[in-house]
């Protein structure tokens, strides 16, 4: 029994001494208290990274000038968002205007991001089309992706649905190619389709036109590059016959000239 007994009051002590460890040893990261996640960082560290932090973009990728045959007219292609890494509130603004003539469009959109390098976006659109004597605007609905493909295309498809059920697409692709590191020259290439004919804005069903440009820029500073170009356009089928129709060329190349700005 003494044998016994001694062999269990070491089992004891040695017990007691382990539980008396386990009280005194300090917990471990996952552990620690609200109070005590929230202390300061060490002297020296970074401080924590804020990723629900709000940020605003805007872009003018084209506000230009542009030539064709003595004739001038006005173009741009704006576009900014607010928001943080997933949930984006979009503005877009496109469209070319002469003295007499023109038309352009005003988007809100909602964007979320789908992929690393994308963006899915729903919203509304407000187009005008004006002319000599005549003024028309309509609604419509917008759904399309925006980001960077594959090789660094960038490239924004979107479907738009006007308030009359008329279905139409707009996709729009540029890249840059990198000549020093602010000599750039982009390529951008535009097409317009439409399933139904929308004589009141001068498109024809089907492909309604094609616009492909060359663009040689030099960034002064990355927020601020003037840049040269040409441009050529070419409307198709019953969407050219509209633009005869209302004394505009079905083909046509442009020289134009600009600046690309973002904030």
């Amino acid at each position: 029994m003494r044998a016994g007994g001694g062999t269990v009051g070491k089992a004891t002590l040695l017990l007691a001494a382990f539980c008396a460890a386990l009280v005194s040893a300090p917990a471990p990261s996952g552990a620690e208290t609200a109070s005590e996640s929230n202390l300061s960082p060490e002297p020296g560290w970074p401080s924590p990274v804020d990723d629900e932090e709000t940020n605003t973009f805007l872009l003018s990728e084209l506000l230009e000038a542009a030539w064709s045959k003595g004739d001038g007219e006005a173009r741009w292609d704006v576009f900014g968002w607010s928001g943080g890494d997933y949930n984006r509130l979009w503005v877009k603004t496109e469209g070319a205007a002469t003295d007499s003539s023109g038309d352009g469009d005003f988007q809100l959109l909602y964007g979320r991001m789908v992929s690393r390098f994308f963006d899915f976006q729903v919203g509304l659109r407000a187009e005008r089309a004006w002319r000599e004597g005549s003024d028309r605007t309509r609604a419509l609905g917008a759904v399309g992706v925006q980001g960077l493909a594959p090789y660094y295309f960038d490239l924004e498809p979107t479907l738009f649905v006007s308030q009359d059920g008329e279905f139409s697409g707009r996709l729009t692709g540029t890249y840059d190619v990198f000549l020093t590191q602010r000599l750039i020259l982009q390529p951008r290439l535009e097409g317009i389709a439409a399933v139904q004919e929308q004589e009141a804005f001068g498109m024809g069903s089907g492909v309604n036109s094609v616009e492909a440009g060359l663009r040689l820029r030099y960034e002064i500073r990355r927020e601020f590059g003037p840049y040269v170009g040409v441009n050529f356009g070419k409307r198709f089928a019953g969407t050219a016959d509209l633009a005869r129709r209302d004394g505009e060329r079905a083909q046509e190349w442009s020289f134009v000239t600009g600046l690309r700005l973002w904030y």
